[in-house]
């Protein structure tokens, strides 16, 4: 004899009081965690590598869509700010090692485009906890294209500016909104350097790093600006800075604080770090604190950083 329905049931005050299984899941659900987001970015680059590669050719995906809950999506803007730049990064870093790895067991390692695009998105009719994928070659984008028109509102004269862009300068890493990145490939970033170390013998005649900026002034239109860093410290400053000198990098802008940064390698650690002293700088889309000179605070900063000053100057750290 089948059992009829208490009051409790009908009026649906059971599940409210004691709610069932799918109630209790749906309550229990956990938000995606970091971790979590870099071992599927990973999953899927290994994935990619099985479904695209044939004879002794090893083919991937350089354009990454990740997709997951909107919950999750705001949770990760709101509590867990500059975390997606960061598991970019490591994941990025992750690829080379694999990449290297078929490449010393004789594999061919060539890539399809010139650089990595990351796109962190979210979708409405994802539950918490759901992750979707789309993976693209970026056939053709090694080509030059023509030039950007660019327009631009330099803050000391509030009167919109157009310009002239060549796309080579976008080459860097690029942050363009939350949730859209680009790296540039480069293969050599596996190897040791970029795991923070500087090679025995190469610092010497190589220096430490290279870091390269682009400006949006009009006499370096479609320039770039590098310095090699050969000294262990160095001091990142504006064009009101009349010193010539070798630990120097003046960058001729107005958007530049004199000083603004000091970045140095620590050989104990063979690591390099930041001190910031400018109105403003953000290293991988985490703020960094403002110091003073004579007490600098310092963050560690790895190869392949993107290094934003004032909102406008873009510095990228690469191997010399």
């Amino acid at each position: 004899m089948a059992e009829k329905p208490t009051f409790w049931k009908k009026s649906g005050l059971q599940d409210f009081f004691l709610p069932s299984e799918k109630t209790q899941k749906k309550q229990v659900a956990k938000a995606l965690t970091p971790d979590e987001v870099y071992k599927y970015i990973i999953e899927k680059f290994r994935e990619s590598v099985a479904e695209l590669s044939f004879a002794n050719r090893i083919v991937f995906y350089h354009e990454f869509i990740i997709c997951f809950n909107e919950e999750d999506y705001k949770e990760f803007l709101a509590h867990k700010q500059g975390l997606f730049g960061i598991i970019v990064h490591e994941s990025v870093k992750q690829f080379y090692e694999l990449l290297n790895e078929y490449r010393k067991s004789g594999k061919t390692v060539e890539p399809s485009s010139s650089k990595w695009v990351f796109r962190l998105v979210s979708h409405p009719d994802y539950e918490r906890g759901d992750k979707g994928f789309i993976g693209k070659l970026l056939p053709g984008s090694t080509q030059k294209n023509e030039n950007l028109r660019v327009t631009f509102i330099p803050r000391q004269t509030g009167v919109a500016e157009t310009l002239d862009v060549n796309q080579e300068i976008l080459s860097g890493f690029t942050y363009y909104s939350e949730g859209y990145y680009e790296m540039p490939f480069d293969l050599q970033a596996g190897t040791e350097a970029d795991q923070g170390g500087v090679p025995k013998g190469k610092a010497a005649h190589k220096g430490y790093a290279r870091l390269e900026t682009i400006l949006p002034d009009q006499n370096f239109r479609g320039k770039k600006v590098e310095f090699l860093m050969k000294d262990e410290q160095i001091v990142v400053s504006g064009k009101d800075d009349s010193r010539n000198e070798p630990h120097i990098f003046v960058i001729p802008s107005d958007w530049v604080n004199t000083p603004h940064l000091k970045i140095l390698y620590d050989q104990s650690d063979a690591k390099f770090y930041l001190a910031s002293f400018g109105e403003k700088t953000i290293v991988n889309e985490l703020e960094v604190p403002r110091s003073e000179i004579a007490a600098p605070e310092w963050i560690e900063l790895p190869f392949n950083s993107r290094i934003l000053l004032n909102g406008i100057i873009g510095i990228n750290i690469f191997k010399p």
